[in-house]
């Protein structure tokens, strides 16, 4: 790649993040289904036409905004599930994990919680696929231990769900926590993922007789 050609391509990298950035600030007071592209792209300093070189539209641009939210999440993940050892250990390494992340990119986890349930489908399909995928790298790290040995994948499947369900309710407490609260927030996401583990070793117990 030429000098020139570089340094327009770091040009327009800086100008698509700087217009991630206007919208994730214009979104701390409004859902994105109300933002319109020139309040955007006024935000960003630069031409409504400009627009179009880095997103077709505004839910493309929420879409990006839900990939760099939660995409970078799945390789930290990855790593604390591919991690031997104390089961606990990796449950209370999860939570630290969301723990920093709201608290490092607050703004980011508030678009993701209003937009999980909001009005523009592609963004709320977006975040259901990457929770999906979530729930998948779960299963297929929970389906590695010797304790899942013999549980059907669609029962690995449910209960990856319920951790990164877990997972999404503890980072919107977080959110809403005082200051202060974010301690006895995890503390408390860290004891409920041991009541899932908990019930998930008695999972292919035969029911007593009678029940």
């Amino acid at each position: 790649m030429s000098h020139t050609a570089g340094v327009r391509q770091h040009q327009k990298l800086r100008t698509r993040q700087a217009l991630l950035d206007a919208a994730l600030g214009l979104l701390e007071e409004q859902s994105l289904s109300s933002l319109g592209l020139r309040e955007v792209t006024r935000a960003a300093g630069i031409t409504p036409t400009a627009f179009y070189r880095h997103f077709a539209s505004v839910p493309a641009l929420g879409v990006a905004l839900v990939e760099q939210t939660l995409g970078s999440l799945h390789g930290m993940i990855g790593a604390i599930l591919a991690e031997t050892g104390d089961s606990e250990l990796r449950l209370d390494r999860s939570v630290e994990l969301i723990r920093r992340h709201v608290r490092e990119q607050p703004a980011h986890f508030r678009f993701i919680a209003r937009e999980q349930h909001g009005g523009v489908g592609p963004v709320r399909e977006a975040i259901a696929a990457q929770l999906r995928l979530f729930a998948e790298e779960v299963a297929a790290a929970l389906a590695a231990e010797p304790e899942f040995r013999g549980w059907a994948e669609e029962d690995l499947l449910m209960l990856g769900g319920l951790y990164v369900d877990h997972m999404v309710i503890t980072a919107s407490a977080l959110l809403d926590a005082g200051p202060g609260d974010d301690e006895r927030v995890a503390r408390t996401a860290g004891r409920r993922l041991r009541l899932i583990a908990l019930g998930a070793l008695h999972w292919l117990d035969e029911p007593a007789q009678g029940a």
